[in-house]
């Protein structure tokens, strides 16, 4: 959408940003984009990421993740360290800026770690809706209990009427049981029990969402029950067993996993063991099965049997949170919330 006035920008805090994204259609709206994106009236540019050593000795990164739908363009800049769990503080942070379609000036700048964990959620519920039908989802299981798990749950209390168990691992006890008695809080139907270890987490459910800050994979073929699906939403928790055994595997987007070279499939697409969606398998290793854009669409031929393991890997497109954002500057817009700033 344009801006209001050339010479402002308009700034929406955290606060406003939650308030505006309440009754969102988020799960709709991340199907729409990813329909979008294969039609080719939303998209994206390649990623860029800056690394450093904190000075606490912690991994510290900021992400900047371009892209448009529709008529909205911008990028979300994403900041986290692996070190700020110790210092009580949120893992990661940002902001999302809007640019103007017609004078292309920055139009609207607000808060972006709510936008970001939605739209994550979003791509997990929409894949697994694709797969099984999120209906039919009766237990699920988290490995981590932080922010993602949290927004994940916001959705799976919405869109999953017949869940019947939750399953919580986290290596802070604390954690698990602060997000157990949330759950226990929305959903006092629901059964909620807190393990002590992540195999007994992934083995006890149906749908999985693994949502660390791990760095090493553990999460073997093994684990996962008959007809389980596994959402790998950071990306490392799944080994590379599990990533080549599965039935299916997918993932939103093959050009941004293998064009990374820090997460697992990406360096196992790097390493010859991988090959993208459509292709011959290399020797030894597998092709991946379809991209998320033509899995909702519903082109994806092969089957997936009651008794399928499933991966889904979701690497996090920016065209999701411009998407996202976009909705909630209109909505901002409209009924004049937010502080508009001189430039």
């Amino acid at each position: 959408m344009s801006s209001e006035s050339g010479d402002t920008i308009r700034y929406l805090t955290g606060a406003e940003v939650e308030e505006l994204s309440r009754g969102l259609r988020i799960v709709d709206l991340v199907r729409d984009t990813l329909l979008a994106f294969r039609r080719g009236s939303a998209g994206l540019t390649p990623e860029a990421a800056l690394r450093w050593t904190a000075p606490s000795g912690a991994a510290a990164r900021s992400l900047i993740l371009p892209g448009w739908s529709g008529t909205g363009y911008g990028c979300k800049i994403i900041n986290s360290s692996l070190g700020n769990h110790e210092r009580g503080v949120a893992r990661a942070a940002g902001i999302i800026v809007l640019a103007d379609p017609e004078t292309a000036h920055p139009s609207c700048v607000m808060e972006g770690a709510r936008i970001s964990a939605l739209r994550t959620a979003g791509v997990s519920l929409a894949a697994v809706e694709a797969v099984r039908g999120l209906a039919s989802v009766t237990s699920v299981a988290f490995l981590g209990c932080g922010r993602q798990a949290r927004a994940h749950q916001e959705l799976l209390t919405a869109e999953c009427p017949e869940l019947e168990r939750v399953l919580l691992y986290d290596h802070d006890p604390a954690s698990r049981e602060r997000f157990a008695a949330e759950w226990r809080r929305v959903t006092p139907g629901v059964e909620v029990r807190c393990v002590e270890l992540a195999r007994e987490a992934v083995a006890g459910a149906e749908l999985t969402v693994a949502a660390t800050t791990t760095t090493e994979s553990y999460v073997e073929s093994d684990w996962l029950p008959e007809g389980a699906t596994f959402v790998n939403v950071s990306l490392d928790d799944a080994s590379e067993g599990l990533l080549m055994g599965c039935d299916h595997l997918f993932v939103d987007d093959w050009e941004l996993v293998s064009g990374d070279d820090h997460r697992l499939l990406g360096r196992l697409s790097r390493a010859g063991r991988v090959s993208g969606p459509g292709s011959v398998p290399p020797a030894g290793g597998r092709a991946v099965d379809a991209e998320l854009p033509a899995l909702v669409a519903g082109d994806y031929a092969r089957d997936v049997g009651a008794r399928d393991r499933v991966v889904v890997n979701p690497f996090g497109m920016g065209v999701h949170d411009i998407a996202l954002a976009d909705v909630i500057h209109a909505r901002a817009a409209a009924a004049g919330v937010g502080t508009l700033l001189p430039r």
